[in-house]
């Protein structure tokens, strides 16, 4: 009997899950990446993680990450140069719960979405800065 797959972790879902060419209507040429791979693409490439970084976060070892890592570029790859949809779905994986990971993207942080940390915490309410 196989050994039992731990759960990765992974900091949110992603806001949109569907990706492709806008006159494609039919799903035939859909290629399926699974949240997990979706994960290692925005720790790597977006937050700038190393592969030990993202397998410390994700908690697995990082040739699991190179793994996950490989195969989602290479849907990625396939997706752009034959002009399919890439959906992001399925897949082994726990949300983060903050207080036992203590890691938030910029996304869950609420950065660039008016959620500073000053005065009016981004609600308009703080004396503000003249742009020049």
């Amino acid at each position: 009997m196989p050994r039992p797959r731990k759960g990765r972790i992974v900091c949110c879902l992603p806001m949109v899950s569907r990706f492709g060419p806008a006159d494609t209507i039919a799903h035939d040429g859909d290629v399926v990446m699974t949240v997990e791979e979706y994960e290692t693409i925005r720790l790597l490439d977006l937050e700038g993680f190393t592969q030990e970084e993202a397998a410390e976060q994700m908690a697995v070892a990082r040739t699991t990450v190179q793994r996950m890592y490989a195969n989602a570029r290479k849907k990625i790859a396939h997706v752009l140069f034959a002009g399919l949809t890439l959906r992001i779905e399925g897949g082994d994986y726990e949300v983060n719960s903050i207080a036992e990971r203590g890691y938030r993207c910029r996304r869950c942080r609420g950065v660039g979405k008016g959620e500073g940390r000053g005065q009016g915490r981004g609600l308009g309410r703080g004396p503000g800065r003249k742009l020049e």
